[in-house]
């Protein structure tokens, strides 16, 4: 399994790339390659086409219902619903059950189905606490997450192989529980310590995205996230003073090996 890095950026699409989406790649026994896209954040859509033909990607599934992890999934609505092939299939979306009519808010119109056309180009299925869905050879646990708004965190599995995803949160027992054990544990770290106290339920820091790392065992931490005002040198010093294990900060374009590590 692998993570190609679509953009990393905390809260909003940075000077140097996009905010948050991640590609997972994982090719099944026969030989076919499944492609899944983790949130589609503010500017995402672009550097997404640069990697593959969008009518590539076999599902979506969205994190939360903030702009800078679901912003761009107007842009492949619109690629989607009006492309000039005619035998696509609806998409499968996993998010929260609000998503298709945040998308139609933004898009300015009534109901899911796009302006000029006669079907729903989105399968649409609502995460709740607890989901498990699959896509092909990959497998995927939601679990609700400490966030302002409806958010969840996912533990993705294919074979032997585990990859977790934190979204966007605050620290959690689910989170924890989802990361036991992870090869690759792709955690934001959108506060760093001292600054940020005073925001509560939000983000994580470097510090604790490693004590979570730590307690969990995952055997690679990469740490993403992290908005364009902050040194990212600051949450991964914090993250290394409490986590003994590989550490890296991850940037656009970045291609993740899931299981480099596995013993």
């Amino acid at each position: 399994m692998r993570v190609h890095v679509v953009g990393c950026c905390g809260s909003f699409a940075g000077p140097t790339g996009a905010a948050s989406s991640y590609l997972i790649e994982q090719t099944d026994a026969a030989g076919r390659t499944w492609r899944v896209l983790m949130d589609l954040g503010s500017g995402a859509f672009g550097p997404l086409q640069g990697l593959i033909d969008p009518t590539e990607l076999d599902a979506v599934v969205i994190s939360h219902l903030h702009p800078d992890h679901f912003l761009d999934m107007t842009g492949l609505e619109v690629f989607w619903a009006y492309h000039e092939r005619d035998d696509l299939p609806q998409l499968p979306v996993y998010g929260p059950a609000e998503l298709p009519q945040r998308l139609a808010a933004v898009l300015c119109r009534e109901g899911a189905v796009p302006d000029g056309v006669d079907t729903v180009p989105f399968a649409y299925d609502a995460l709740t606490e607890g989901t498990i869905f699959t896509v092909g050879p990959l497998s995927f646990e939601a679990r609700a997450v400490v966030h302002p708004v409806e958010a969840y965190a996912f533990r993705i599995t294919s074979g032997e192989e585990v990859l977790v995803y934190s979204g966007d949160t605050d620290a959690c027992e689910a989170l924890d529980e989802l990361a036991v054990g992870a090869d690759l544990f792709l955690c934001e770290a959108g506060y760093i310590e001292g600054r940020d106290d005073h925001f509560a339920g939000v983000h994580l820091t470097g510090r604790r995205a490693g004590q979570s790392a730590a307690r969990a065992g995952a055997k690679q931490l990469a740490l993403t996230h992290i908005p364009a005002w902050t040194d990212p040198a600051i949450p991964l010093a914090e993250a290394r003073a409490v986590h003994e294990g590989p550490i890296r900060l991850v940037a656009p374009m970045d291609i993740l090996e899931v299981s480099q590590h596995r013993d």
